[in-house]
C-alpha cells in the first residue's frame, strides 16, 4: 500500500471520529486532561514511589480525540493515585488530526488510542509504523448502523434504497458491502452520501441522511436520550469476522522493547482504572467530568453505564485481545485487496496482560 494511500484512510478514520463530541470540546478537553495528569488523592504505600522517595518516570499518552467515555479508565488511574503508585507521571494529551498512531510511532508519546481498522494500513509491509496494540479498551465491537425506524432498515439488504453517509474509506465501504450482500441486498443500490456526521440526532431527524455508522456508546446513547424512535444493528452481530477491536491502547515498540517493565506498570494502572469504572460507572462518570466539564453529564454518565458492561464484557481480565479474532478481521482486509497480506498476530501483543 503506498504511503500516500495509508495517510488518507489514518486521517479519514481520525476525522470520522469527530462525532463522539463536539468540536468544542477540544481546548478545554485538553486544559482538564493536562490537569489531571499530576493528580491522585489516594493513600500511597510508605516506600512507594508516589510517598517522594523515587522520581517518578514522565510519560506521554495520547487521546486519539477528545475526552470520552473510551478515555475514563485512563482518567481514573490519573485521579486515584494508580499511575504515581506505579512510579509513572502520565500526562494526557490529544492528537493531531491524523490520530494517536504517528505521535505514538514517531516516539513523542509512549502510549495512545487508535483502531484496529486503522491500524490494518500499517502494521505490516513497507509502509509499517513501530506500535503494537497492548489492550482492547473495549472487549467487542460495538459498532453498527442506526436509521429511524419509519426508514424500515432493519437489516443490512434493507439499506439499499436508501443514503448511507460515508467516509469514503475503502475498509467502511467494505464492511458495508459485506454485510448488504450478505444479508441478500444489493450493496450498488445503497446510495453513498459522503459525509462526516458530527450530529446523528439532528442528521437522522431532519432526514439529511438515512442511515449512519455509530459508536453505540456515544451516539447510540446521544439518540437515545433525545428520544429519536430507531433501528440498529451490530456489525459483529451480523459477522464474526467484524467483531475487531475498537478502540484500542497501543505502544511505542523501541519502548515495548527497551522498557518493558514501565510498559507493565502503566498496564497495570491503567487496568485498575477500568475495572473502577466498571465497578463504579456513576463514580467513573464524574471523574471524566471533572477532567472535562464542558461534556453534557446525562450523556456521559448514560455512555458510562453502557461501557460498564462492555469493557471487559466476557473476557477474564481488562484488556485482553484474543488473537485469533484480531487475525481474522485482518486475514479478511487482506483478502479483500485493503492490505497487503499481514502475519499472524501483527500490530498485537498479549505479554502485559495480567
Amino acid at each position: 500500500m503506498h504511503k500516500n494511500t495509508m495517510a488518507t484512510m489514518m486521517t479519514g478514520r481520525m476525522l470520522s471520529r469527530r462525532s463522539l463530541l463536539s468540536a468544542g470540546a477540544a481546548g478545554a478537553g485538553l486544559i482538564g486532561a493536562a490537569a489531571l495528569s499530576g493528580c491522585g488523592g489516594a493513600e500511597k504505600p510508605a516506600g512507594s514511589a508516589a510517598s517522594g522517595d523515587t522520581k517518578l518516570r514522565k510519560v506521554t499518552f495520547a487521546l486519539d480525540w477528545t475526552p470520552n467515555t473510551n478515555h475514563t479508565g485512563v482518567y481514573v488511574a490519573a485521579e486515584r493515585g494508580y499511575y504515581k503508585e506505579a512510579g509513572l507521571e502520565v500526562e494526557i494529551v490529544q492528537a493531531p488530526e491524523n490520530g494517536a498512531d504517528a505521535l505514538v510511532a514517531a516516539g513523542d508519546a509512549e502510549f495512545g488510542v487508535t483502531f484496529q481498522d486503522t491500524m490494518a494500513s500499517y502494521v505490516s509491509g513497507s509502509d509499517s509504523m513501530p506500535v503494537t496494540a497492548i489492550a482492547a479498551i473495549i472487549q467487542h465491537n460495538t459498532s453498527g448502523i442506526i436509521s429511524m425506524k419509519d426508514k424500515g432498515i432493519t437489516s443490512p439488504a434493507e439499506m439499499a434504497g436508501h443514503t448511507y453517509a460515508t467516509w469514503e474509506l475503502p475498509i467502511e465501504q467494505g464492511v458495508i458491502e459485506r454485510c448488504v450482500e450478505a444479508d441478500g441486498g444489493d450493496f450498488s443500490q445503497v446510495e453513498m452520501i459522503p459525509s462526516t456526521v458530527t450530529d446523528e440526532v439532528t442528521a437522522l431527524s431532519t432526514d439529511q441522511v438515512d442511515s449512519i455508522w455509530i459508536y453505540w456508546a456515544w451516539a447510540g446513547e446521544k439518540c437515545k436520550l433525545a428520544g429519536l424512535d430507531t433501528n440498529y444493528f451490530a456489525f459483529a452481530d451480523i459477522d464474526p469476522v467484524f467483531d475487531f477491536y475498537t478502540p484500542v491502547i497501543i505502544a511505542n515498540n523501541g519502548v515495548i522493547e527497551d522498557d518493558a517493565e514501565m510498559v507493565q506498570a502503566f498496564m497495570d494502572a491503567t487496568r485498575r482504572g477500568y475495572e473502577d469504572c466498571i465497578a463504579d460507572p456513576k463514580g467513573a462518570a464524574e471523574i471524566l467530568l471533572k477532567a472535562a466539564p464542558e461534556l453534557e453529564k446525562e450523556l456521559v454518565v448514560a455512555s458510562q453505564t453502557y461501557l460498564a458492561e462492555q469493557y471487559q464484557a466476557d473476557a477474564e481480565t481488562w484488556g485482553e485481545i484474543d488473537q485469533k479474532r484480531w487475525d481474522a478481521f485482518y486475514e479478511w482486509v487482506s483478502d479483500q485487496g485493503f492490505a497487503d497480506p499481514i502475519e499472524p498476530g501483527a500490530g498485537m501483543t498479549d505479554k502485559f496482560q495480567g
